[in-house]
């Protein structure tokens, strides 16, 4: 727990919010920092998000952290960019309304 709760704090989030991260998504201390979660903030910094708006977006919908990037976040990001918008309004749309993220895609 200790390291999780180090690395949320280096991200920027308060103990309070770390706690509340680790209690609505306990299966993130099964997770690998460097193999999972690190991997998810490098993706966020890549679409352009700096660390206080990537802490936002953890502490408001921690479950992104669990879902698999190219399953799930990447496919996400994807479809918003086939909807004409580029990267620093997808980073905004995540900022702003992290769940975005969680659009249910259907394969056709």
């Amino acid at each position: 727990v200790k390291p999780l709760l180090q690395w949320l704090a280096e991200l920027g989030l308060t103990e309070q919010q770390s706690m509340r991260v680790i209690a609505m998504r306990p299966a993130m201390l099964r997770l690998s920092l460097e193999a999972n979660l690190k991997q998810h903030v490098q993706w966020m910094v890549g679409l352009g998000m700096d660390g206080s708006q990537i802490a936002k977006a953890i502490a408001s919908f921690p479950d992104m952290l669990t879902f698999s990037l190219e399953a799930n976040l990447k496919p996400s990001v994807q479809w918003m960019s086939g909807l004409g918008l580029d990267d620093s309004q997808i980073a905004k749309a995540i900022r702003v309304f992290p769940k975005c993220v969680a659009v249910a895609l259907r394969r056709t």
